[in-house]
């Protein structure tokens, strides 16, 4: 590393650390509350406005249509103003469209509004993968990854559990208004914390080259492996995350506050695999593991797990059902550091940023498709049986794209590629 470079590298390198990546992981926390919101009032809503299965189908599903190609500007814009400033400007686009949506007036409203918070949530992913992969080895990167994606687990948990019981006592315009208002406050620490940080984040190291482009990304074979295993398992991830309350409460038959203490309970477990996932991760490669040893059987593992807990669950019986519940969310939250790492390790430090805003655009794909599928298929059948099936069908596909398409998990060369 020239002297330089060392110069730029060397403060950034001491103030990047627990401290940031503890936000990251607060900021996803607060994202999945914020998209989880809908899913956790869709059966009052959906009684009030009067929706088919198939309409709030579309309401859960168009979130994904703002969120999917925001993801593509998210990593162009990255490059342009940073990780950093890029992270700010979307967090607070997606808390006014929260508030907003507390006092929507109708059906084509909550549309719009779920449009902006997919382009405000968009910016997520592409920045933290970026952040990571330039200051972090790969043998943190499960840990670091565990802290932040565990926010998917223990976000929705606690917005169902806790927007469960608020929507009990007030109805559900006020579950919007006070985590909207909530998330707004994130920014008050992380632009306290990042100001020296974003300032010097536009010039790179000398050594670093400058980032392959789009097309030269979408050339590798392993970042459509790497995409078609994130489309499977976000298929599943989705498929629970938008219906599952609506699942408790009318095929189960559980109150309101039953359903908010059973979810979450099945997003704690999902929380858990997460965390355990990430640092056993991290402990195995300093025992000399290979990263693509361990990425591979985490990422398959996890899958099939997956798909043995949708398995399950169709069936009738609700032990069994509420068994498989566990054991599918457990493999979501194996594999949710394990996809990050995946693509970071592919990248490297010069494309992680840009990299997984295309990984991310084409697995997030499924948020769009699932919520869909399952509200044509309820209305189809009258049952969610097909709908769980679809999900395992899913999860084994997953688990062939990253033990066959995806050839070798180690950092690629962008030596002969045109930025």
């Amino acid at each position: 590393m020239s002297t330089a470079s060392a110069a730029i590298g060397a403060p950034r390198k001491a103030v990047f650390g627990t401290g940031i990546v503890g936000l990251l992981a607060l900021a996803l926390f607060i994202n999945y509350i914020d998209r989880g919101n809908l899913s956790t009032a869709a059966p009052l809503i959906k009684d009030e406005l009067k929706v088919s299965a198939t309409q709030m189908g579309l309401l859960l599903s168009i979130f994904f249509w703002g969120y999917t190609p925001g993801m593509i500007f998210a990593g162009w814009l990255q490059e342009r103003i940073n990780a950093y400033r890029t992270l700010a400007l979307g967090l607070a686009l997606w808390s006014l469209a929260t508030i907003l949506s507390g006092v929507a007036t109708g059906f084509v409203m909550l549309i719009v509004l779920r449009l902006l918070l997919g382009l405000g949530e968009s910016v997520f992913f592409p920045c933290s993968s970026k952040l990571l992969g330039q200051h972090l080895p790969q043998n943190r990167m499960g840990a670091a990854n565990a802290l932040i994606c565990v926010g998917l687990a223990i976000g929705p948990a606690f917005g169902t559990y806790a927007g469960g019981n608020i929507m009990a006592a007030v109805g559900w315009r006020w579950l919007f208004l006070l985590f909207g208002i909530g998330s707004a406050l994130w920014l008050v620490p992380w632009l306290m914390a990042t100001r020296n940080l974003s300032s010097e984040s536009n010039a790179p190291a000398a050594d670093d080259g400058a980032a392959p482009s789009f097309l030269a990304i979408l050339s590798r074979r392993e970042l459509w492996g790497v995409s078609i295993g994130h489309f499977c398992l976000n298929y599943g991830f989705y498929f629970i995350l938008t219906w599952l309350p609506t699942y408790l409460i009318k095929a189960r038959h559980l109150s309101v506050q039953d359903m908010a203490a059973l979810g979450g309970l099945i997003y704690l477990a999902q929380g858990l695999s997460t965390m355990a996932a990430g640092y056993g991760s991290d402990w195995w490669m300093r025992r000399g593991a290979t990263s693509n040893l361990v990425r591979k059987t985490v990422s398959i593992g996890s899958s099939l797990l997956m798909a043995a807990g949708f398995g399950l669950a169709v069936t009738d019986n609700t032990t069994l059902t509420i068994t498989g519940l566990f054991l599918a969310a457990t493999g979501v939250g194996a594999n949710a550091p394990t996809l990050y790492a995946i693509g970071q390790t592919l990248a490297g430090p010069r494309a992680s940023g840009k990299w997984m805003s295309v990984q991310n655009a084409l697995g997030n794909c499924a948020g769009v498709v699932a919520p869909l599928v399952t509200g044509w298929l309820l209305d189809l059948t009258g049952g969610f049986t097909s709908t769980f099936g679809l999900a395992c069908g899913a999860a084994v596909v997953g688990a062939f794209s990253f033990g066959v398409v995806v050839r070798k998990i180690q950092t690629l060369s962008w030596a002969d590629q045109k930025a």
